[in-house]
């Protein structure tokens, strides 16, 4: 047995009976049809309930033939929703067979929230505690497939004792390792470390080879959350590693695996060494040494076997001895000789080899002893480059060079880089083009070669380029004067293209403002000629470009007095003047206006040159660390030794603006940033069937504990926490301008453990969606231990609604599906906008809303304490303007707002009356329109 994941041995009975109800299903005169089928089947389903129903009790033997037959037609898809019992009576019988089906019966059927799960775990313990191997080992195997957390409640103290007991036989033990395996990666918490840790270690001394595999897998999971309880455990493995990798293939005949002796337990003793650092004994770190040379030197031996399994036992095997020697780093010569067996498998014909010595190889080139000897191989690398037909070897290829990189080959590999983005698949263009970039800026000692590099980066991949990249090349540019005039004079070249990516224009408008002085001189790059290039390019470009020329324009006016008529007539133009979009007609109206009345030494104060930005990590390389995950090649490559200079740094800068920000309304649409992915329905779930044997449900939950109440807190504020358990924190940060929102959903991971495949899912009813319109972004689907991740959500409401979204979050942590559901606040008062009122004003349109529709009026007791500046503080939270002075009577409070939607705007006035001794309010609402009144009331009266 390799793994937790345990099955039944399916016993000639059960084959018998499979056939017999196969045979009897399925006769001639019904045909095959799925009709024909059903028929049958409701038919058979009928008969067995009339038996278990029936006045005459059923033998063993008939009870395990109808639980049988239930059990096959549940495999078939259909539900089955009685025979529980029946079942769960099988597993008390003393007989193997019976007690068998009624196990594999339970392991399929029978969820942990069932009414049976006690008599199942009494039927459990009495079978563990009978000290008969077999009946042990069926519950031992019913307890690993269920796994659940009622399952390790109840059975995890239990186990470890079982393991560790001197008159367990073997494969009861072999069961129990596994089926503890199962239990703590579901619910580590509920296994206790206790004096058994320290026994169990010793069964890596075992006699028997197949309890000494399952108490590898146990003990490696463990030791990786606590390795101080089995660090004892080395000694041990390196010595039954020792004694696997020198014997012979016949001393372990049952073991041997074509030729190889014992594979998966050599694999699984390496990677239980790579949890922990190279031995500190001299004695078993020579010995261990000794087995890594051993298989070194059998990789070189002629093949025993043509055979394909001989050569991926024994390619297993040195693939984790590889794996062990990079992770120890700590013997050169080892390390080389890795290096060069690595080299060999780079031209072998098997994909797979490829594939796994180029991943090998870039984990090699970050360690000091190993980084030549990688080197050695650049030719083989890039000509896998470019002749490999598999993409993900050459992706691979790609990592490699770009780990091999320092400042004597990088000029070649970034060439190389260059040359093959051109005709590169398009999934992996943008890592690339993030790699090119790191490189060409990290080895660059001439910066004018950097600044080429960048502008062929953006000429072969545009469109691959993200802004990280060429705010970088800006950022480095205005921190280096010594390429200014270059980086100038090469954009301008560059520009006169006939057909320009549009970063391209971004570059050359952001570098010409601020430098187009250094190349004014020549009469070929003249201020005029400068701007003519630019805004040629002008209404080809998107809004955001669009925007940052309109920037270069006026700092021109600055560098440039004798354009400042031409860019003036620019800005006048109605199209800029009358322009649709608010920020580009914003931007014109304010430098046409700062270029009339300002003066000469204000407009060059104003529009001075960009200070030199600070230094910091590279974002280009923070970008490629979220793209690539932890523990990847570019973690790898921070440990490298010092091979290269420094790297400038510094904030990304914003395109270039001087006297105008985006607009609030345009901040919130996210102008410029990637299109978002829409809200979409959560993927449906499937049948029962996939349902029991699925590894990653789709079933939305019900809403948490609480989430209602987290709700209802919402109302009046827009940041917080909304949801937190033991694993997990959502919190918010909102703002809302007219009828458009944004929401920052921030997804914090509270335990040490990674959460895999996380799938936060907006949920809207038919109507909600007609009504209120949800763009998100994509979220990372892993998040680290202890790390937070944040979602934005971009809301625009198009008429009045009632409901909430829902928010829907799946993931796996330590191998447990987790479903989570709550309601997210984004509520109708959120498009509130306040206004004020005198009293007059006030009660006239207070009299006009005064037909029954328009009304809704509630009396309530009060919940929380009646403080007179609490509720002054939730009606402003609520988004109305708190109107002083207006009600007659100083007690009651009024308040008057418009709710915004994208079809019309509502008009409310809101009247709050307190009756201090009855501990009483009276809340009035008056709106035009009923169904916004009758919701507002409901959302502010449970408020207080």
């Amino acid at each position: 047995m390799e793994s937790p994941g345990l099955t039944f041995p399916f016993g000639t009975e059960l084959r018998c009976h499979t056939l017999f109800f196969c045979c009897e299903a399925t006769p001639e005169s019904e045909g095959k049809s799925k009709e024909a089928e059903i028929k049958r089947i409701n038919k058979e389903l009928a008969n067995i309930r009339s038996k278990f129903k029936g006045d005459k009790a059923l033998d063993g033997y008939s009870k395990k033939k109808y639980v049988c037959k239930l059990l096959f037609i549940f495999l078939l898809g259909h539900d089955i929703d009685f025979g529980h019992m029946e079942a769960v009576n099988l597993l008390s019988s003393n007989r193997y067979t019976e007690k068998q089906i009624g196990y594999l019966f339970i392991s399929v059927l029978v969820n942990s929230n069932s009414e049976l799960i006690r008599l199942i775990n009494n039927a459990i313990k009495n079978d563990l505690a009978s000290r008969n191997p077999t009946f042990m080992g069926l519950a031992l195997h019913c307890i690993a497939n269920v796994g659940s957390r009622e399952m390790a409640e109840a059975f995890a103290g239990e186990i470890p004792k079982i393991l560790v007991a001197g008159d367990t036989m073997d494969s009861v033990k072999q069961s129990a390792a596994l089926c503890l395996l199962r239990l703590y990666r579901t619910s580590p918490d509920l296994v206790p470390m206790g004096d058994w840790t320290s026994r169990v270690v010793h069964l890596l001394n075992d006699q028997h080879l197949g309890v000494v595999t399952a108490a590898t897998s146990l003990i490696t999971t463990l030791a990786q959350k606590n390795p101080e309880e089995f660090k004892t455990s080395v000694s041990l493995a390196v010595s039954r590693l020792s004694r696997i990798v020198t014997s012979a293939s016949t001393d372990l005949q049952d073991y041997t695996y074509y030729f190889v002796p014992a594979p998966w337990l050599s694999v699984k003793l390496l990677r239980l060494l790579q949890c922990y650092p190279p031995p500190e004994d001299p004695a078993v770190r020579g010995r261990l040494t000794e087995c890594l040379e051993t298989i070194l030197n059998k990789a070189q031996e002629p093949p025993k076997s043509k055979k394909v399994q001989h050569s991926n036992a024994k390619n297993a095997v040195l693939f984790e001895a590889i794996s062990l020697i990079i992770h120890h780093d700590s013997e050169p010569n080892l390390l080389v000789r890795a290096c060069n067996q690595l080299g060999q498998f780079l031209q072998h014909r098997e994909t797979n080899l490829r594939y796994l010595a180029l991943e090998s190889m870039c984990t090699l080139a970050s360690s000091e002893f190993s980084h030549e000897a990688v080197k050695t191989h650049i030719e083989t690398v890039i000509n896998a480059l470019k002749t490999e037909r598999d993409v993900s070897v050459r992706q691979r290829a790609v990592d490699l060079l770009y780990a091999m990189c320092d400042r004597s080959n990088a000029q070649q590999i970034v060439a190389e880089m260059l040359s093959y983005l051109e005709t590169a698949d398009y999934s992996i263009r943008e890592e690339i083009v993030l790699k090119v970039a790191i490189l060409a800026e990290k080895y660059a000692v001439d910066y004018t070669w950097y600044v080429d590099t960048i502008l062929n980066l953006i000429r072969i991949a545009g469109d691959y380029v993200s802004e990280e990249v060429w705010y970088r090349v800006i950022q480095i540019v205005i921190n280096r004067d010594d390429v200014q005039g270059y980086a100038a004079k090469t954009v301008f070249e560059a520009l006169q293209a006939p057909a320009c990516h549009e970063n391209l224009v971004k570059v050359g408008g952001y570098i010409l403002g601020e430098f187009g002085n250094l190349i004014a001189g020549d009469p070929r790059s003249s201020p005029l000629i400068q701007f003519n290039l630019l805004h040629s390019k002008f209404h080809l470009c998107s809004v955001p470009t669009r925007a940052l020329l309109l920037s270069t324009y006026i700092k021109f006016v600055n560098l440039f007095p004798e354009v400042k008529t031409t860019i003036q007539d620019v800005l006048r133009s109605d199209s800029q003047l009358k322009n649709a979009d608010v920020e580009l007609q914003q931007r014109a109206v304010e430098y046409l206006r700062l270029s009339t009345v300002a003066s000469t030494d204000i407009l060059a104060t104003v529009l001075e040159e960009m200070p030199p930005f600070p230094e910091r990590e590279s974002s280009i390389l923070a970008k490629l660390k979220k793209k690539k995950g932890p523990n990847t090649v570019t973690d790898l490559e921070e440990a490298k030794r010092e091979r290269s200079a420094d790297v400038n740094g510094g904030p990304e800068p914003a395109p270039a603006s001087a006297a105008s920000t985006p607009s609030p309304s345009a901040d919130l649409l996210g102008l410029g940033a990637a299109p978002p992915a829409p809200a979409g329905p959560p993927p449906s779930s499937g049948g029962l069937l996939v349902d029991v044997f699925s590894d990653s449900p789709s079933a939305v939950a019900p809403l948490a504990p609480g989430s209602e109440d987290n709700f209802a807190r919402f109302v009046c504020k827009n940041n917080g926490v909304l949801f937190e358990n033991q694993l997990l924190q959502i919190g918010l940060k909102s703002e809302f301008r007219q009828n458009l929102g944004r929401m920052f959903i921030f997804y914090g991971n509270k335990t040490s453990t990674q959460f895999l495949n996380f799938t936060p899912t907006l949920i809207c009813s038919d109507d909600l969606q007609t009504n209120l319109s949800l763009q998100t972004k994509p979220v990372d689907p892993t998040v680290d231990g202890g790390a937070q991740v944040q979602q934005i959500v971009n809301i625009e409401c198009v008429c009045d609604f009632t409901e909430a979204p829902v928010l829907n979050i799946q993931f796996r942590y330590g191998g447990t599906f987790q479903n989570v559901s709550v309601k997210l606040p984004i509520t109708l008062n959120k498009f509130f906008q306040p206004t004020e009122m005198a009293s007059q004003d006030f009660f006239q349109r207070w009299k006009q809303l005064s037909s029954p529709q328009q009304e809704v009026q509630n009396i309530f007791k009060a919940k929380h304490p009646m403080d007179t500046e609490i509720t002054k503080a939730k009606i402003i939270g609520f988004g109305s303007a708190l109107l002083e002075d207006v009600d007659p009577n100083p007690a009651n409070f009024v308040g008057a707002g418009i709710i915004h939607t994208k079809t019309t705007q509502i008009g409310c006035l809101l009247r709050l009356e307190p009756n201090l001794q009855a501990q009483m309010y009276r809340l009035t609402l008056r709106t035009s329109k009923e169904t916004v009144s009758q919701r507002l009331c409901e959302l502010l009266s449970e408020q207080f």
